[in-house]
């Protein structure tokens, strides 16, 4: 339908920018994190709320529902990026089929990294800039040491139970039904989720 090619399109070019910002502050350990939240809300999170919104449109959702199936998906998406931006230091890398450290190492300023350069002790927070201005892992298991002492780790998983909680609320108008719990379902499971 022409609505769904509309949300998809829109999406598509969203998308894309927000993969561009994020090229633009490969390191740059400056980034602030509303910066940081317009990269993952267009590269990330756009991506499952067109998603959710398209499926609420081919269901034939009314307006309100279809509202609120967007925002859900916009909410699920920002929770999955700041998880994932959270196993990047925490995470196994047979569980993540990644390695550890890869946006460190790419020279990308994630949420985790951000707090910590506000919070963590000044030689630590250099460490931090160093490692992002260059790119790589030699610094990595000093900055997982920081990342989760200056509580770093707890911050940005508590920012994505917020999107969580967003999430839920945005579905709250849909009927009690099964496919409500299983949305419900899906938005814990991107902040429980170990890979």
């Amino acid at each position: 339908s022409l609505p769904v090619m509309k949300i998809l399109s829109h999406a598509t070019c969203v998308i894309a920018e927000g993969e561009v910002l994020q090229l633009m502050n490969v390191k740059n350990p400056d980034v602030s994190e509303a910066k940081y939240m317009d990269v993952i809300q267009g590269k990330t999170a756009m991506l499952f709320e067109a998603s959710s919104h398209s499926g609420a449109l081919i269901a034939q959702a009314s307006e309100t529902q279809a509202e609120a199936l967007r925002l859900y998906g916009h909410h699920v998406g920002m929770a999955f990026q700041l998880v994932d931006d959270v196993l990047d230091y925490v995470g196994d890398a047979k569980e993540l089929g990644k390695n550890v450290g890869d946006d460190l190492a790419e020279g990308k300023p994630t949420l985790p990294l951000i707090y910590a350069m506000q919070h963590a002790q000044p030689e630590q927070i250099q460490l931090i800039r160093q490692a992002i201005r260059k790119g790589g892992t030699e610094e990595l298991p000093q900055i997982i040491e920081i990342v989760q002492q200056c509580g770093a780790i707890n911050y940005t998983n508590d920012v994505a139970r917020e999107h969580v909680a967003k999430a839920k609320q945005a579905i709250a108008i849909l009927d009690d039904t099964p496919a409500k719990q299983a949305l419900a379902g899906l938005a814990d499971l991107a902040v429980e989720r170990t890979h």
